[in-house]
């Protein structure tokens, strides 16, 4: 699986990187840094990427 985002309609909430610090980070300008974007099947990452899709508030982030 691959986190994916959508990087126009993020607005930088921050959300994601609390459920999912080890994944992805907002840099010094707000901007999110996915940092570990492929996750093989089975992961442990994979339950807090799918945390930080569902509490993204503008759904910028997916998985695919």
């Amino acid at each position: 699986m691959k986190i994916v985002l959508d990087r126009p309609r993020c607005e930088g909430h921050g959300l994601c990187e609390e459920v999912a610090p080890a994944l992805m980070h907002l840099d010094a300008e707000g901007e999110l840094i996915i940092d570990v974007g492929e996750l093989p099947e089975g992961s442990t990452e994979l339950a807090a990427a799918g945390a930080a899709v569902r509490v993204c508030p503008v759904a910028a982030l997916k998985l695919a």
